[in-house]
């Protein structure tokens, strides 16, 4: 089983991927940033350039038991994110 969620901040795109077999992946702008295996609870993190070209950092926490939640922190403030898959 394979979920998808994605975000779009400041132009940058956000795509956080959970698969059972594969691990856990953080892409920003189709570059591969962080890749675990985690079991019940994940953190990925990363980072993007901003619009007035600072470096912000990237922080995501997956877990759940029956369903895989997502959150996602830029700079550690909540940026929603939509599940895609």
């Amino acid at each position: 089983m394979k979920s998808i969620w994605t975000s779009n901040y400041e132009n940058n795109e956000i795509i956080i991927e959970n698969t059972w077999f594969n691990g856990e992946r953080l892409y920003v702008n189709d570059v591969l940033q962080d890749h675990t295996f985690g079991g019940f609870s994940t953190k990925l993190t990363g980072h993007l350039i901003n619009q007035k070209n600072e470096r912000e950092n990237i922080k995501v926490n997956l877990g759940g038991f029956y369903k895989v939640n997502c959150q996602l922190f830029i700079n550690d403030k909540k940026v929603e994110v939509k599940k895609v898959k």
